[in-house]
């Protein structure tokens, strides 16, 4: 039985979800009946935790892990985790593994390596291939995304990387592609929401180099970001545009997207007063599931 992402889902950081604490159950019943294929959870210690909350309390909607971090996750601990969560809730649960934040001692390491020995150790496990998919934004993390597993699940891209990943994994293997998206039509405050969330990702040396080879220049890069790079990386502007850049994704050959919501309540200077923008998961479900 193979796990069954539909063509859109909601991507949101794992501190969204903990914060919804004893209302989590309701929230996740919630976007499970909205009809939405896929709940992508970001990284975070208690990753596979929420993700067994979540899978518990919805019915039916895949959840995937959007990535559990191969650096700081021992394989050991995510291959029972996963084991104890597909004999619950069989073609439920999507690994998403990936490269993250890491330890002085391991900065030396190879993440292509770490990688592949990760992969080695989640086979011998009984984690197989078609249970899994990666983090890759560049060519050799694609290739072997489509070679060891469902496929890729790249962040902080644009239409165009949709198009050359989509290309570079061929026919067959998956690809979903997180979009970052502000459903504000005003364009300084929704490139300011925007940039909130970017200005993490932009000092992180993956993601700047994925977006030089997409042809951004060090002064899109400078900041948080210039705003031809926004409105490249972000969805921003009425339901129809965001609509619009959705289905140009899979026009350019994904599969499924995983939609990041950003907006004043997401990113909160208090992270206590951070909250899942469910009023936006209630529009967007009414415009794109089904797309």
């Amino acid at each position: 039985m193979t796990v069954q992402l539909g063509g859109v889902g909601l991507w949101a950081p794992l501190g969204l979800w903990i914060q919804e604490g004893a209302r989590l159950p309701e929230a996740a019943a919630e976007v499970d009946a909205l009809g939405f294929g896929a709940i992508w959870l970001g990284n975070g210690p208690t990753i596979m935790d929420v993700a067994s909350s979540l899978l518990d309390a919805a019915p039916r909607i895949t959840v995937a892990t959007g990535i559990v971090n191969i650096w700081q996750h021992p394989v050991e601990e995510v291959a029972a985790r996963h084991a104890q969560l597909t004999a619950r809730h069989p073609a439920r649960l999507l690994l998403g593994l990936g490269n993250g934040p890491r330890e002085p001692s391991q900065w030396l390491l190879s993440p292509y390596r770490m990688m592949v020995e990760y992969l080695d150790q989640l086979d011998a496990s009984g984690c197989s291939a078609g249970d899994r998919v990666l983090g890759a934004v560049g060519p050799r993390m694609t290739a072997l995304a489509a070679a060891r597993s469902l496929g890729a699940h790249p962040f902080l891209t644009t239409v165009e990387h949709t198009r050359q990943a989509r290309a570079a994994l061929g026919v067959g293997p998956l690809l979903a592609p997180e979009l970052k998206v502000v459903l504000e039509a005003d364009p300084g405050r929704a490139r300011s929401i925007a940039r909130q969330a970017l200005d993490f990702y932009l000092s992180k040396r993956g993601y700047s180099a994925n977006l030089r080879r997409l042809g951004f220049t060090e002064e899109d890069l400078t900041g948080r970001g210039s705003d031809r790079l926004v409105d490249a990386v972000v969805a921003w502007g009425d339901m129809a545009t965001v609509v619009g850049r959705v289905r140009e994704h899979h026009q350019a050959g994904a599969d499924h997207v995983a939609i990041q919501v950003l907006s004043e309540d997401t990113d909160q200077p208090r992270p206590d007063r951070r909250r899942l923008p469910r009023e936006q998961y209630r529009r967007l479900a009414e415009a794109l599931c089904g797309v």
